[in-house]
């Protein structure tokens, strides 16, 4: 689900508010991620992986079918489903911010439902907040920021940005590049230089 010049504004304004829901609900969010690496799935699949209820793996199916982020694969019992990716640019009305909503910020979101560290830090600075502390994250296992530094920019504490940052790093991993830093974490942590600044990283989400 890509955003492309030759789709229509109401085209894209449904998949704003398909996603949107995807991000206000984790669990929503971890099944959309489970169907999208299991590639395909029954509705017994996701009962077995991610221990719903039936009736809760049922609703929670048919809710993404009817978003247009599912779609039946396989029409015969057992249907099978799988789900659309998602790639979504959102300008933010303060200072023109852009956050894309990508799987990657999606599965972040879904492991609110598993990870404490997720889940509060989603609770005190909302999904814009987690999307920022995603980029650090991508940053930092490059070796390019610290903990200090994303403490400083965002106006949090510096245990509070480690534990995001260590929350997170599974999720960097599995979807992204990550290549060998020139410079040691250990490095970079004792550097006094300025703060980097990402342009997504928005300290009001604080």
């Amino acid at each position: 689900m890509s955003r492309t010049s030759n789709r229509t504004d109401g085209d894209i304004i449904r998949d704003f508010l398909s996603v949107a829901g995807l991000l206000e609900e984790p669990q929503l969010a971890q099944l959309y991620t489970y169907l999208v690496h299991g590639h395909e799935a029954t509705v017994q699949d996701v009962i077995d992986d991610l221990e719903l209820g039936q009736g809760t793996a049922y609703s929670n199916v048919n809710r993404l079918v009817d978003a247009g982020l599912v779609e039946v694969t396989h029409d015969e019992q057992p249907r099978r489903y799988a789900a659309h990716k998602i790639d979504l640019t959102v300008t933010t009305s303060a200072a023109d911010r852009e956050y894309t909503i990508t799987p990657a910020l999606i599965d972040a979101v879904g492991r609110a439902e598993t990870n404490d560290d997720i889940g509060t830090y989603v609770d005190r600075h909302g999904v814009a907040g987690l999307a920022t502390a995603l980029t650090y994250t991508v940053a930092r296992e490059r070796g390019e920021v610290t903990h200090r530094l994303m403490a400083d920019d965002l106006d949090i504490s510096p245990l509070a940005a480690e534990m995001i940052l260590q929350a997170l790093r599974p999720v960097v991993h599995e979807y992204y590049d990550i290549e060998e830093a020139g410079a040691s974490l250990d490095e970079l942590d004792d550097d006094d230089g300025d703060a980097r600044t990402f342009d997504n990283a928005d300290g009001d989400d604080r």
